[in-house]
């Protein structure tokens, strides 16, 4: 789409939806971001503490871009319990004095910061990032421990609450700085996190840790003990020497560590390659005209790219094979990056046959899979971009070895060491989402456009499959349904299962880290290069890949 044309009657359609489904996220989002509610902002305020999300827009450098991961945990999940919006925490990546780290607060707004199993995914998660970037990681701690009416659901497991304290210390072996700083209540387990980082704050009069609290001491050994007396600020700055800084109140233990972090050493940078960024072709809008609004049509997926790329300069590689799949060298925000993208048009092979665009064959497999090794072998980070309904399937494909060049493909993926960033634009089925690196796959970032479907199937296609065999099984009993019956059938099943295809409901379960705004995708792929930028790549090796 130019930007001096006029938009056809298909591109208003496209862009009408697109707008919409941005003004959807957003809307959700507000939500969100309302936490437990303005009574219980109200109270927190009156205590004299600033919110998580204060907390968060205070320590971090004004004016400077940021990405939220996990806004949509715990999203429409344990309303019985009266929800938990963004997973009962915030984590933010932004710039603390230009040094880029990873910031997590808890929300005392919510069951005053409780953890629900989705909060401790959401933690593991953030420290995953920091680990695996040597990003520096501040808490905010602010949490009443664990949600005891779903303690079973998050103690005791290999990926529960436990697993966060065996990373503080795998972070901090790793030599990837730690700071906690204790801004209200921190009890039991999670009085380990603040003492397992490097160095520990605490705010006199909220701020407060310890083992058991005055209740729990006071059934388990019969002891009086005040809040303050037991674990405050005074008692472990001045008497258990637990804590390294007191500090009168929140602003000011936010600047100290400012100023703290202010002083990090740098670490020896993975050294990809980076030039003075340019913006993309045309304008960052087109990308609502050129996405459909029915995700079944095709589209031009490379203009589409352009939108993403500065400049809009692609240099595709195997341009003229293997077309169901693109790849391409390009730059985002200045940084050279290697692009996998599904191609949702209709093309022609070398042979003249028709491939359904979105669908990945045996050549372009074979295609994804030798560029994915080129970048590797130059130090090139990866970016994905889904739009996939999956493999080919019938005969002819069998009988062509697509199993095993779609094995090749994920081997490629499962190994590759320069950073992957994945990009859910559209459809994302079956086992290609796991050849398009999906969450499975370890992308450093992977997030939604408000357009994405992620099931082992289209809504459709699955709901014919569940109804065949309801209705056989109904049958077998003597029971089968007439037309009208069998109709009502496949409506129900496809809108549960629909249902559980959205972006939301991925989100909400950490499937992918954020739903993003179209727009918003080159900030999110050029902060998560710059992050991983931080950590030397490893050596390549791809195992065995069967010719």
């Amino acid at each position: 789409m130019s930007t001096n044309s006029q938009p056809t009657l298909e591109q208003e359609k496209n862009i009408d939806f697109n707008k919409l489904a941005v003004s959807g996220l957003h809307r959700r989002l507000d939500k969100i971001y309302a936490g437990g509610g303005p009574k219980r902002l109200d109270k927190l305020h009156a205590e004299g503490k600033m919110s998580a999300r204060e907390r968060i827009d205070f320590l971090l450098d004004p004016g400077t871009p940021r990405i939220e991961v996990g806004a949509f945990a715990g999203y429409e999940m344990y309303e019985e319990h009266g929800g938990c919006p963004a997973g009962g925490v915030v984590v933010m990546i932004g710039y603390i004095r230009g040094r880029q780290a990873i910031v997590v607060a808890n929300d005392a707004t919510v069951k005053a910061g409780a953890w629900f199993p989705i909060t401790g995914k959401k933690n593991l998660r953030a420290q995953e990032i920091a680990l695996e970037n040597r990003l520096p990681i501040i808490y905010l701690v602010d949490s009443a421990g664990v949600y005891l009416p779903m303690q079973d659901e998050i103690f005791p497991d290999k990926e529960h609450f436990g697993r966060i304290f065996r990373n503080n210390a795998k972070l901090s072996s790793a030599g990837i700085p730690q700071i906690a700083a204790i801004m209200g209540a921190c009890v039991a387990g999670g009085a380990y996190l603040p003492i397992m980082s490097d160095e520990a704050l605490i705010v006199d009069k909220t701020g407060s840790v310890f083992l058991a609290g005055p209740y729990l001491v006071k059934a388990a050994i019969g002891e009086d003990a005040d809040k303050e007396t037991l674990g405050g600020a005074s008692t472990h700055s001045e008497i258990s020497g637990v804590t390294d800084y007191k500090m009168p109140d929140d602003k000011t233990c936010l600047n100290t560590i400012k100023d703290l972090v202010d002083k990090f050493g740098r670490f020896e940078t993975a050294g990809f390659d980076r030039v003075a960024p340019r913006p993309a072709a045309g304008s960052p809008d087109d990308i609502f005209a050129i996405y459909p609004e029915n995700g079944a049509k095709p589209y031009d997926t490379a203009e589409l790219l352009r939108r993403l790329v500065d400049d809009g300069q692609l240099t595709f590689y195997k341009e003229h094979y293997g077309k169901t799949i693109i790849c391409a060298y390009a730059r985002i925000d200045g940084w050279a990056v290697g692009i996998v993208a599904n191609n949702r048009q209709v093309v022609k092979n070398a042979k003249g046959e028709i491939q359904f665009g979105g669908v990945i064959y045996s050549d372009s497999a074979d295609k994804a899979t030798r560029f994915i090794l080129n970048c590797n072998q130059k130090k090139i980070p990866l970016v994905f971009l889904h739009d996939v309904t999956g493999f080919m399937v019938g005969t002819r494909s069998e009988h062509g070895g697509i199993i095993k060049d779609g094995a090749k493909m994920v081997n490629a993926v499962s190994n590759s060491t320069v950073p992957k960033f994945t990009v859910i634009v559209g459809n994302s089925y079956g086992a290609g989402n796991y050849a398009m690196c999906g969450k499975a796959y370890d992308p450093r970032l992977i997030v939604a456009w408000p357009s994405a479907k992620i099931a082992v199937m289209g809504g459709e296609q699955a709901a014919k499959v569940l109804t065949q065999i309801q209705v056989q099984s109904l049958k077998d009993k003597g029971d089968a349904p007439d037309p009208a019956g069998e109709k009502a059938l496949f409506e129900k099943i496809k809108a549960r299962y629909d249902a559980q295809t959205t972006p939301w409901y991925a989100a909400a379960r950490l499937w992918v880290d954020a739903i993003i705004d179209p727009r918003d995708t080159r900030r999110w792929i050029s902060m998560g290069i710059e992050a991983a930028n931080n950590a030397p790549v490893e050596k390549f090796n791809v195992g065995v890949i069967q010719t």
